[in-house]
């Protein structure tokens, strides 16, 4: 009943009914959604790859205004939204679309205690969908573009004597009415293309640094060699300095080494120890700022030792080796959206969750489709142990996608402008550079099934040289371009619907590690458990979950006999239903298991074996 009375008083409070049924106002939650402190949501350190504990958490209630775009700042607000969850979320609160026509005010005031004003005060943003503008006291701080990355600002002069100011965000998202990445969001969802997401989804936080401080940090695993190479990015003012690290393993030093600034630290391991799935060992890594023998500056970070790599089999084909082992890698599409959060998990638990649910599946690898996570979710595939496929957010569509290789059709390329193209080569660096920390992300994917693909050749190769420490799929289903009798990049990805298929091993299986991007997709929708009550869809829909169960044991059988011809992975679609979008693992909700969890485990480890 409580659900009902919210959904009236939300169609009663938004403009019209047209906008109102663009948004699902009575969605399903999932078990976290009662969990989540409205005050304090979200309460966990955002940025696990290096830890300060200087830090304060801006999550929970602002003020929020939706006008016209152009609109000066508001001097009144429509209402409270809790960040960071979007505005189009039950979750936030508000419930309400925005558009291109529109933005999006938020504002909160800040305490910043005098103890805090030492150094330097840093106003950090996980992400913000998708151009955010931040004004310190009424002054604009500066603008991002850019819906993926995190960003931040020096905030230190734009704050007044007291401890009290003011903080105000303008959010202009034109979704898929612009070039910009935006993944599967859409005005008007329908099919396998879903709500928008407008505004602030991820962390806002403030960090307190001194006037010299590391600001970021690029940690390399040299696994053939048992060492990190670190490079820190230093804030520094005038004088002598330098570098010191050290690593441990459960509280035993193993390593530790120094350098002068500017040089990168050579960090060798005692008795080093790789980072799998099967054995997710992580080392503990700190960093120190040092002025003579005084400590300046320090953070507390953690690296992996592990190794991506192409190996041939006994008949010449390209596989994927994991330090120096080939593994078949095997894992469910994983679009990343929640019924209740849309972009935003509710709870670091439910974040977890989704991961630690795959693996106990059977699953050693997640392919992260059209959206990027919070650094928390690549952490703890990290700790848990399971390999990632981290796709380029699509946008600017329109081109004409070919699935076969070899074959070339007008309109394939997209001809996008110069601003187009400007946006995706910016947002696709600030991605890798802002992710490249995560052992367990292993292969990068920049264009999928044609969506918004040009000058394939290039990017890929940019990429490659960019970061050479992970494979790349140029083109995840098609689209694909030659360099000779190679497909650019490292990969040849096919997608099939419903059952396994390969590309050809005698014509590709020497020159392009070949794997199989998506297939499945078998719909079942649980009664109780759906994003609307009719009109769900699956590529293959079946009444009940013993249909399900017996069709989905005979593609893991059919993709078994592909293994040994030379298929080096493959993608199930998907880990959970999304919207009317019924071919989950899982329901939406996350409530239902729609396969035999132990047995499905079995089914799977036959792949391996």
């Amino acid at each position: 009943m409580k659900k009902i009375l919210f959904g009236i008083l939300l169609m009663l409070s938004l403009g019209s009914i047209a906008e109102a049924q663009e948004l699902n106002t009575d969605p399903i939650l999932s078990p976290w959604s009662e969990k989540v402190d409205p005050a304090k949501p979200l309460p966990e350190y955002p940025r696990p790859q290096m830890i300060r504990e200087s830090w304060s958490n801006l999550n929970g209630s602002w003020d929020y205004a939706i006008l016209e775009k152009g609109s000066p700042a508001p001097n009144r607000f429509q209402g409270k939204i809790t960040v960071p969850y979007p505005v189009e979320s039950y979750l936030s609160g508000v419930l309400k679309p925005v558009g291109s026509e529109q933005e999006l005010w938020y504002k909160r005031e800040l305490q910043i205690p005098k103890a805090q004003r030492k150094g330097r005060v840093l106003l950090h943003f996980g992400a913000v969908d998708w151009e955010a503008e931040v004004f310190i006291n009424g002054k604009s701080v500066g603008k991002h573009q850019g819906g993926y990355d995190p960003f931040s600002f020096d905030i230190t002069t734009y704050l007044n004597p007291g401890q009290s100011q003011d903080l105000m965000v303008r959010v202009w998202d034109p979704t898929d009415q612009g070039p910009q990445p935006r993944g599967k969001q859409v005005n008007r969802p329908r099919g396998i293309w879903y709500t928008p997401v407008t505004g602030i989804w991820q962390t806002v936080w403030l960090e307190y640094v001194p006037e010299n401080y590391i600001a970021g940090l690029k940690i390399s695993p040299d696994w053939d060699n048992g060492t990190f190479e670190i490079l820190p990015d230093v804030h520094l003012g005038q004088g002598e300095y330098k570098m010191t690290v050290s690593a441990t393993d459960k509280g035993k030093l193993v390593g530790k080494a120094e350098a002068n600034l500017g040089q990168s630290i050579k960090l060798k391991i005692n008795e080093p120890k790789s980072w799998s799935p099967d054995n997710p060992h992580l080392y503990d890594i700190q960093v120190r700022l040092m002025k003579g023998n005084r400590i300046v500056d320090e953070v507390r970070s953690y690296g992996a030792l592990r190794k991506i790599a192409i190996s041939y089999d006994e008949n010449g084909m390209q596989r994927m080796a994991l330090n120096g082992e080939t593994l078949f890698q095997y894992g469910p599409l994983d679009q990343g959206w929640w019924p209740d959060g849309l972009y935003t998990a509710p709870t670091d638990e439910a974040l977890l969750f989704d991961i630690e649910k795959t693996k106990e599946l059977g699953f050693n690898m997640i392919r992260k489709h059209v959206k990027v996570e919070p650094a928390r979710w690549y952490y703890h595939c990290d700790r848990v142990g399971i390999l990632v496929w981290q796709d380029m957010p699509s946008g600017d569509m329109g081109n004409v996608w070919e699935p076969k290789p070899g074959i070339y059709r007008k309109g394939m390329d997209k001809d996008r402008s110069v601003e187009s193209e400007t946006i995706f080569r910016k947002e696709w660096k600030a991605i890798i550079d802002a992710f490249y920390h995560f052992p367990s992300i292993v292969v990068w994917v920049p264009f999928n099934e044609a969506w918004g693909q040009f000058k394939t050749k290039e990017i890929t190769e940019w990429t490659k040289s960019y970061d050479p420490s992970r494979l790349v799929n140029s083109a995840s289903g098609g689209n694909f371009e030659l360099e000779g009798n190679k497909l650019v990049g490292d990969i040849f990805d096919v997608h099939n619907y419903p059952d396994p298929v390969m590309p050809s091993p005698e014509l590709f299986g020497k020159i392009n590690i070949l794997t199989l991007g998506e297939f499945g997709g078998l719909g079942l929708p649980i009664e109780g458990h759906t994003w609307q009550e009719k009109d769900n869809w699956g590529y293959q829909s079946f009444k009940n979950e013993e249909e399900l169960w017996t069709r989905y044991q005979r593609l893991i059988g059919d993709l078994k006999l592909l293994i040994p011809k030379g298929l080096a992975a493959a993608v199930y679609t998907q880990t959970t239903d999304v919207e009317v979008e019924v071919n989950g693992l899982m329901t939406y909700d996350r409530k239902v298991i729609k396969f035999p969890a132990e047995v499905i485990k079995r089914l799977h480890q036959t792949l391996y074996d």
